[in-house]
């Protein structure tokens, strides 16, 4: 999620898959009538004054007010409010970290200029180490100035913000009901599906931390940022409300 300008990815062909996700050894399936504080963390504000807009001129702030858990469903909203927008950002970090897995969740996104909703990962050393050189796993990104677009991205010391490592494909009707996001996340390769369909891979020869900082735990973050370098500056306030609902999160063991 974290980018200095708009990525180029080159789209590419999609291929068939027969997944093998392994036994499940932690799912959220947001059942309650809240976020259990146990697993998720609320990270606040707009970034300032350290990282304002989060390093990529994002408009939103986050609260904790911008999201309900209903029904199994965990919904994110963001709203035009005043002359700002406002959101929810949640993280697993430091409660739920993963290495290695088949990691999916099943959502269903926002639409609409502005609008840039996620499910990804970065590596749990990042206070330690910063970004990009903790890595970074972008599960599912979507931007609403291209509709039906995905994006399945990583970042590396190596490759990252706009010469970053990914792919965006085209699902036509991905803005209708709830669509599948995975990755599948070995110590040699990573491969990204939408709906089980591969749409990107990538492994390396180097397992240098510049190139591969894949080989330690990652946490999850989900979030919906409106605006930004590569949300798009163009921001259209007649779409607000927006939901981005979660219905699940799970990780099986490889």
């Amino acid at each position: 999620m974290k980018k200095l300008s708009a990525i180029l990815l080159l789209t590419g062909l999609v291929c068939s898959a027969q997944v093998k996700k392994g036994k499940l050894i932690w799912e959220e399936n947001f059942n309650g009538k809240a976020l259990d504080e146990k697993v998720w963390n609320f990270e606040l504000g707009n970034g300032c004054p350290d990282n304002c807009g989060f390093g990529n001129a994002e408009k939103q702030t986050y609260t904790k007010s911008n999201h309900k858990v209903e029904n199994g469903f965990l919904t994110i909203t963001a709203k035009k409010e005043g002359d700002g927008y406002t959101s929810t950002r949640i993280t697993t970090k430091g409660k739920k970290e993963f290495k290695y897995g088949y990691m999916e969740a099943r959502v269903k996104i926002p639409a609409g200029k502005g609008i840039w909703p996620a499910f990804w990962m970065l590596g749990g050393n990042i206070d330690k180490v910063g970004w990009p050189l903790s890595g970074e796993i972008d599960i599912m990104e979507y931007v609403g100035r291209e509709p039906h677009m995905a994006y399945a991205t990583l970042h590396t010391k190596e490759t990252h913000g706009e010469h970053a490592n990914g792919r965006k494909q085209e699902f036509k009707g991905l803005e209708e009901g709830f669509h599948t996001f995975a990755t599948n996340w070995t110590k040699d390769k990573i491969t990204f599906y939408v709906d089980e369909v591969e749409i990107h891979s990538f492994a390396s020869d180097s397992k240098s931390a510049e190139v591969w900082p894949f080989n330690q735990p990652f946490y999850f973050i989900l979030n919906c940022a409106v605006g930004g370098y590569f949300g798009g500056m163009e921001v259209d306030n007649s779409i607000f409300p927006q939901e981005y609902v979660i219905d699940y999160i799970r990780v099986y063991g490889n």
